[in-house]
C-alpha cells in the first residue's frame, strides 16, 4: 500500500479505524472527481457500487408523478446513500436521482469489494449500518417536516442554512426541491416575504434582508 494510495483511506471519515486488510483493499480504489451538476445515478438503474464522499455534496432527489421533487437527503464526507445500500444488498434498483451538488472528490466501491468487505470485515460493515441508521433517522426527520411544519417556516429555515453574507444563491426550484414543496408555493411565499421586507428576490438568488424575522418564523411550527 502506497503512501499515495492509503492517505485517502486515513483521512476519510470512519475509515481509519478499519482493521488493515480492509484498508488495503480499500486504497487500491482510486478516487475520482466529479464536476457540480453530474448526475451519480437515475431512476431504474441498478447500483453499481458503494460511493464514499471525500470532498464535496451529493444530493439525493425523488420525483413524483406529479414532476414535483423533494431533496430526500444530501451525502457529504462521513454521510451514506440509504438508495446505495439498499441496492446493493438488497438488489433493488435506484428510485431517486443523485446529482453533485459541488464539484465533488468520490471513491466508487465496486459492488464485489462492498460485498466482501461487507462479509468479512467487521469494522467496515459497522460503519456502513451506522451511517446508514443515521441516515434514515435524518429522513425520517424530512418526512416529519414536510408533515407537519408549515412551508414559511420550512422555508426560512432553508434561507437561513443557505445563507452566505446574506445571500442565498438558489432557484425558487432548487428551494422548493430542498424543503419539499413546489416552485409555485416558494415563489408566492417568497413575494409574501419581500411584501414584509424580510428578503428581495434576485434573478437565481434571495438577499436576506431581516434575519429576526426569519429566525422567528423558522422557530414557528405547525400544520400546512
Amino acid at each position: 500500500m502506497t503512501p499515495a494510495a492509503s492517505s485517502w483511506v486515513e483521512t476519510a471519515a470512519g475509515l481509519s479505524r478499519l482493521d488493515v486488510e480492509a484498508q488495503a483493499r480499500l486504497a487500491r480504489i482510486a478516487p475520482v472527481d466529479v464536476a457540480r451538476g453530474s448526475v451519480l445515478f437515475r431512476p431504474g438503474e441498478a447500483a453499481r457500487g458503494f460511493v464514499i464522499v471525500l470532498e464535496g455534496r451529493i444530493d439525493v432527489c425523488l420525483t413524483g408523478v406529479n414532476g414535483r421533487e423533494i431533496l430526500l437527503y444530501s451525502v457529504e464526507p462521513g454521510g451514506s446513500c440509504v438508495q446505495t445500500t439498499l441496492g446493493l444488498l438488497g438488489g433493488e434498483d435506484y428510485s431517486g436521482e443523485a446529482i453533485a451538488a459541488t464539484d465533488c472528490r468520490i471513491v466508487l466501491v465496486p459492488r464485489d469489494t462492498f460485498l466482501a468487505l461487507m462479509d468479512r470485515s467487521a469494522g467496515f460493515r459497522a460503519h456502513v449500518f451506522v451511517a446508514f441508521a443515521e441516515r434514515m433517522q435524518g429522513m425520517m426527520h424530512v418526512l416529519e417536516r414536510v408533515a407537519f411544519i408549515r412551508v414559511e417556516a420550512r422555508l426560512a429555515e432553508a434561507l437561513l442554512a443557505l445563507a452566505e453574507e446574506g445571500l442565498v444563491q438558489a432557484t425558487h426550484q432548487d428551494l422548493a426541491t430542498r424543503i419539499g414543496s413546489a416552485r409555485e408555493v416558494v415563489s408566492r411565499r417568497l413575494d409574501s416575504f419581500a411584501r414584509e421586507g424580510w428578503v428581495a428576490t434576485e434573478r437565481g438568488a434571495v438577499r436576506l434582508l431581516d434575519l429576526a424575522a426569519l429566525r422567528r418564523l423558522a422557530a414557528a411550527s405547525g400544520a400546512g
